[in-house]
């Protein structure tokens, strides 16, 4: 008879890694199981003709708290983003820069006198304070919080709401502020950054972590239950506590109890240029077409890596997963000329990344921190749990472990 297991960890992202970690460390026999070929769920890279291609547009912020706790930065070779983010609004790209003098207020002629005082005490507060405390104030919107602010409607329309939406994939602003107010913090803090072989450096960097303990890569649970699991070739692994570390709409399948998410889509093109149509790698935000191009970069001048030598590589990213047609590549290639004020078709396209289940939304109110035990020796864990982030993803994977670990003693201390 197998040996039954501490615990048994499904799924290989972020926070199944993570809480995988923290148990091997206290001495816990784990196993993982990851139904993809590579660890990192959702944060992954495909090397396609030397090009290395995030599945989605992703960063990290170096300034998450989890994210320096988890992971070894210097190991991860971060390339950071220019500061600030250029919006294209009349024809014209403005770069929007954090300035630190006056604790984070984004200073352009974009903003007006009023917009950049409201801005200013809107980042001094969240600076000054507390994460904790940001996460624990009475929530709404993203859209109420903005317009009760008193922010002009120009500078909602034109700067909050291009850069929000991007970073959330939520065009209508109904996410949680208080998560907003957190990401906005970190961005302030620490801007964004890539490692230079990746976004999928991240979870490799994890699971290396662990060199005796083995992720089972292409191994899917299809039943789990408080005593155990069971795989889809019929193998049945006996553990003392399981953690369903997958996606959430996964996790609602396995897991009765847990609600399925509401999702966010997006889809980035990426494409390869003869040369970079722009000298640095500001992130640019489209305010005068938001409805096509959301975001775009030209990553190779953040991360050399991610382009065989003399070639660029721009990402553009739009809100939702959609197939990419002639029509909507046509589109998206327009506006790219838009934006960057040249032409696109010497341009070509390496590949397109339809992601329906890129996050989970966040409506507000948004609780940060939900429960994780559904039976006494059931958890569940993941950005859904928490907030949809790198940031939340690693926070409930430690989260998640050390309940176990406490029911664990608990259990121990209890007689017989």
């Amino acid at each position: 008879m197998t040996e039954r297991l501490d615990a048994v960890v499904v799924g290989a992202g972020l926070a199944g890694l993570v809480a995988a970690r923290r148990l091997h460390d206290r001495g816990r026999r784990v196993r993982v199981f990851e139904a993809a070929d590579d660890v990192g769920g959702r944060v992954r890279t495909d090397v396609v003709d030397g090009f290395r291609l995030d599945r989605g547009f992703q960063t990290v912020c170096p300034a998450y708290p989890a994210f320096a706790r988890e992971c070894d930065l210097a190991s991860l070779d971060l390339r950071p983003f220019p500061r600030g983010v250029g919006v294209l609004t009349n024809g014209r790209v403005e770069h929007l820069r954090p300035d630190l003098r006056s604790l984070g207020v984004l200073r352009s002629r974009v903003l007006s006198i009023m917009d950049t005082v409201l801005l200013a005490s809107i980042a001094a507060r969240d600076m000054v304070g507390s994460a904790t405390g940001i996460a624990h104030r009475p929530d709404r919107s993203v859209l109420a919080e903005l317009t009760d602010a008193g922010l002009s409607r120009r500078v909602i329309e034109r700067v909050a709401r291009p850069f929000l939406s991007a970073v959330l994939l939520d065009a209508d602003l109904t996410s949680s502020a208080n998560v907003a107010h957190l990401i906005w913090r970190s961005f302030l803090r620490g801007g964004a950054a890539v490692p230079a072989a990746g976004m999928a450096a991240i979870g490799r960097q994890l699971a290396a972590s662990m060199p005796d303990l083995e992720v089972e890569c292409g191994r899917a649970v299809v039943e789990v239950h408080p005593e155990g699991v069971r795989l889809h070739d019929g193998e049945r692994v006996p553990a003392r506590a399981v953690i369903v570390a997958t996606d959430g709409t996964t996790a609602a399948r396995l897991v009765p109890g847990v609600p399925e998410p509401t999702w966010r889509g997006v889809t980035t093109f990426y494409f390869a240029a003869a040369e970079p149509p722009r000298d640095d790698g500001l992130i640019l935000l489209d305010a005068d077409d938001p409805g096509t191009v959301r975001s775009t970069v030209v990553l190779s001048n953040v991360a050399p890596e991610y382009a065989p030598p003399g070639r660029a590589l721009v990402a553009a990213s739009i809100l939702g997963a959609h197939e990419p047609t002639r029509d909507l590549i046509r589109r998206v290639r327009a506006r790219l000329s838009a934006i960057y004020g040249t032409t696109t078709a010497r341009w070509d396209m390496i590949r397109a990344y339809p992601i329906e289940r890129a996050l989970p939304a966040m409506p507000a109110p948004h609780a940060t921190r939900r429960r994780v035990r559904f039976q006494p020796d059931l958890y569940v864990c993941g950005d859904h749990r928490d907030t949809s982030s790198i940031q939340g993803a690693l926070v409930s994977g430690r989260r998640t472990a050390n309940e176990v670990l406490t029911q664990s003693r608990t259990a121990a201390a209890v007689p017989a």
